[in-house]
Formats: structure tokens, sequence, C-alpha cells
């Protein structure tokens, strides 16, 4: 064997490293630079400002970070998540990334059809042996974003806008009115959704209506969990002089002064992490939750809400985030709830 030879089959032998029992692949550099990893969002695409917003920021992190090919698509309904998910699967690349809980059962459907083939999926637990499933605990998130509404609040009126009217989304309002609660246990919660379809997510104009309602009924903060709908109460906030809360990503930006923060599920956290253990070789399989602990869900203060979000409301809100971290107190889960009907 000559000297290139002998370097090619070195370089083979160390790409591929099998961790026996545990069918995790190791990369050396050469291969992890050829890394191929494919997004799948849902219909309110990477412009939603929200949610699937955030997963495509993770990935172009990963891709500029850590040396990877990406493509993402964007699903025109959900009877293309299948299809789209598959397609991926077909041209072999490394990881396929599932965003939204609409996608489980093409997500379960193609990870049995390619035993092989790694998924990460977000807002979802597939329980299948070659999924990452990533879960966050959002009423934690919106317990603490509804302290801080309450704090903001002289009439004791706060409000909830939710997209889809799914369990998912009466998590977020759950939450958020205990947290409102705790502030102040007079207050009153008024909550409306946008309707029972996905047509929900995006439908700015009903989302601004539904504000308008609220705001015109004394309500001075709102939290809306509604995707790219939360712009219609964005809208609406700037239009009477209120406060919104927004939702998913750092929403901040969009109305500055209006928005009073923003309850972050850190999805890009998620998806650059996945990518980035996958190429180390460490990615892991099963069930994982962010929530307080990690800061995987959390509220933002920046520059463009800093004047709103005085120090002593920080005080308050890491004082009841420690309290829930140590299990002094029990945010109420709307899965829970749920499970005990």
């Amino acid at each position: 064997m000559d000297m290139k030879n002998t370097r090619c089959w070195r370089i083979g032998v160390a790409a591929w490293v099998i961790i026996a029992g545990a069918g995790v692949a190791l990369f050396s550099g050469a291969e992890a630079a050829d890394l191929r990893v494919g997004l799948v969002l849902e219909r309110s695409g990477k412009d939603d400002k929200s949610f699937n917003a955030s997963a495509y920021q993770g990935l172009k992190r990963a891709e500029k970070e850590l040396g990877l090919t990406t493509k993402t698509v964007e699903a025109p309904d959900n009877s293309a998540y299948e299809s789209l998910q598959r397609a991926f699967a077909e041209k072999k690349f490394d990881l396929i990334i599932a965003v939204g809980f609409h996608q489980l059962e093409a997500v379960k459907n193609n990870a049995a059809r390619f035993p092989n083939q790694k998924f990460l999926l977000i807002d979802e637990d597939a329980k299948a042996p070659n999924v990452r499933s990533v879960m966050f605990e959002e009423h934690e998130g919106s317990y603490l974003v509804g302290a801080l509404a309450a704090l903001h609040t002289k009439s004791g009126k706060v409000g909830f806008i939710g997209g889809m009217d799914v369990p998912l989304i009466r998590r977020f309002e759950m939450g958020f009115a205990a947290g409102v609660k705790k502030i102040n246990p007079k207050a009153e919660v008024t909550a409306n959704y946008l309707g029972v379809t996905g047509d929900a997510w995006n439908n700015p104009p009903k989302a601004k209506e539904l504000a308008l309602d609220q705001y015109n009924r004394g309500i001075e903060v709102i939290f809306v969990a509604a995707g790219n709908s939360g712009l219609g109460v964005f809208d609406a906030a700037a239009e009477k002089n209120k406060l919104a809360i927004g939702v998913d990503s750092n929403q901040d930006w969009i109305k500055p002064g209006y928005i009073l923060t923003s309850m972050m599920k850190r999805v890009d956290e998620a998806v650059f992490d996945s990518i980035r253990m996958f190429k180390e070789g460490k990615f892991e399989t099963g069930l994982v939750r962010y929530g307080v602990k990690s800061k995987g869900v959390d509220y933002s203060v920046d520059e463009h809400n800093a004047k709103l979000v005085a120090e002593s409301d920080k005080k308050q809100l890491e004082a009841l985030r420690a309290q829930i971290i140590s299990g002094q107190i029990k945010v109420p889960d709307y899965y829970l709830v749920q499970k005990k009907k």
C-alpha cells in the first residue's frame, strides 16, 4: 500500500466510529464538514417572526458556525409534511428537522420507514428510537410573563389571544393566568382564540380585531400566542397605546415601546444544540425538555423594552423563577389537568 492509499485508509477509519450498542456515529472533521441538514417548516414559514423563524435562525447559525450544508422547505399545508420529510430521507440527508406538533404523525411514519435516519422533532414527542423530540415547558415561561403583565396593569384587566385552539396553546393560557393571579388574585383574564384550523397561525387581521375589542373593554396588556397572527395584536397595541407580549422568539423589536416583553421558546437553541451534538457524535434520541431552569423558556429584556421592564420587575420575576425551580411554586399544566379528567 503506497503512502497516498495509506493516508486515505486512515482517514476512512477515523471518519466513522460506531459506539457499540448505542448506534451513534462519530464524525471526523472532514466528514462533519459534509453534514447535510434538512429543515421542514410549517406553512407560516421562516418569515413568521415567531416560532418557525426561531428554528430557521438556529439552523443558519449552525450552518455558519459548524460548517454544514442546509436546505429549508416550507409546507403549503399539513398534508405535505410527510412527503417533504421523505424527500430529505431519500436524498440521505444526515439529520431531518421537523418544526411543530402538526408534524408528529409524519415524523412517526417516516421514522419507521427510515429506521437508520435521524430526526429532530420540535414541540411533540414521537416516541421513536431514531427521533430526538424537544418539548418546552411553555406554562413556566407564560407564568413569568403573566406576572409581569399583572405588574403593569392598574385595572387588573389582562388578555390572552391564542392561535389555534389546541392543548398546547391552552397550556400557554393556563400558565399565563396563574402568573397574573400570583401578583393580583383579583385580576381578570380574558381569552380569545383565532380558530380551530392551521389558518389561525396566519391571520393578523382577525387577531387585530380581537385585540382591539379587548383593549376597548379596558384590558391593558395582551399576551398573544398565535404565530404570525400576533403581528395584528402588535398593530392594535400601537394604535391604542397599550401593551402586548410577544411569543416564541424575541419580538420586542417589532413595535418598540408597545411590546412589554416576549415569552421566548428557545427553538433556535434547541436546533443549534441538536445539530452541534450530531456533528460531535453526541446526538441522543428520546425526549428532551427545556424549562425556566435552563432558560429554554424565558422572558426577554433588551434595548427595545428596557424602559418598560424596571429592575424591580426583574427582581420579582427572578424570585418567581427560583421558586418554580425549587418546586415551591407548582405552575398549573394544562396537559396534566387534561390527563386527570
